[in-house]
């Protein structure tokens, strides 16, 4: 008997752990459903996929912006902690794709400019909010992503230049001509 009320409390034990931690990643879930169907949709074209990237962490710069405005908000910290904290997780995933862009020389040069120019105003963001210690590593995360992104940003555009100008890529015609049977 005393057994298996041992082994009952353990399995409530582990199953409130188990809930505790669920909803943990839940609430450091980065990406909203609508953002990941729309990095989906982009998968297939680099230089759309950057700019979804980019408007994702612009929204979530806005949202730094907002509660940075807010003199006394309660959760402010914790709210500030979790905007910074996808933003460092999300710049990642950018950085990790321009990387695997460049292996295999996808054209970027119509959004790496716009991304560098973003990656300078996120920077600028990013120090907005006092120093506190709640969020200080989140924010030196963050910080240190964007500016892989805008290193990576500055080396890519003069390689696509040189690589596309050396390789220029195939136009595709939109309707192929068609051909008259004699």
């Amino acid at each position: 008997m005393r057994r298996r009320l041992l082994i009952f409390l353990f399995l409530i034990f582990c199953g409130r752990c188990f809930e505790l931690s669920g909803a943990a990643q839940a609430r450091q879930n980065r990406l909203s459903e609508a953002e990941v169907e729309s990095l989906r949709e982009a998968a297939y074209y680099p230089s759309s996929r950057v700019l979804v990237f980019q408007k994702i962490i612009d929204s979530r710069m806005e949202r730094i912006q907002d509660l940075v405005s807010k003199r006394y908000q309660a959760g402010k910290t914790e709210d500030l902690h979790d905007a910074i904290q996808q933003v460092a997780g999300i710049a990642i995933e950018l950085e990790d794709n321009l990387e695997d862009y460049d292996r295999s020389h996808r054209d970027l040069r119509k959004s790496l400019p716009k991304l560098l120019d973003a990656a300078e105003r996120w920077t600028s963001i990013l120090k907005q909010p006092e120093e506190n210690p709640a969020y200080e590593v989140e924010r030196r995360l963050a910080l240190d992503a964007v500016d892989d992104i805008r290193k990576e940003c500055t080396e890519l555009i003069p390689e696509q230049k040189t690589w596309f100008k050396e390789h220029p890529p195939v136009k595709e015609d939109q309707h192929p001509p068609v051909e008259e049977k004699r």
